[in-house]
């Protein structure tokens, strides 16, 4: 008897922007620019490129170079991309912080319109 093995497609889990703000912090936390550029294209292509450079102000084109792996688009796009798939940026303190910088636990979000 043989085993069949498919191939596995993040993008078939990427279905509510929830999910989605929920693997990009993940992968935030591996600090490799190269991988999250590439997760950030899984999820323009699971929600269409097509409808993600509408709604980001970008060709379709220039969204396909943007999100290559090879490629160092600039940090507008990026974020032009990421408000066009429904999530924000968020920042956190990391380590340890000196005593007298250090602030309640309060956590400041930006995100986009």
């Amino acid at each position: 008897m043989s085993t069949k093995i498919s191939t596995f497609d993040v993008s078939e889990y990427l279905d509510d922007e929830a999910t989605i703000a929920a693997y990009l912090s993940e992968i935030v936390e591996e600090g490799d620019p190269n991988l999250l550029l590439s997760a950030i294209g899984d999820i323009a292509k699971a929600r269409g490129m097509s409808r993600i450079a509408s709604d980001s102000g970008l060709g379709r084109e220039s969204l396909y170079k943007a999100l290559n792996s090879d490629a160092k688009p600039r940090f507008d796009t990026i974020f032009r991309v990421l408000s066009a798939l429904g999530v924000g940026i968020a920042f956190s303190a990391k380590g340890s912080v000196h005593k007298s910088h250090r602030r309640s636990k309060k956590r400041l979000a930006f995100h986009t319109a």
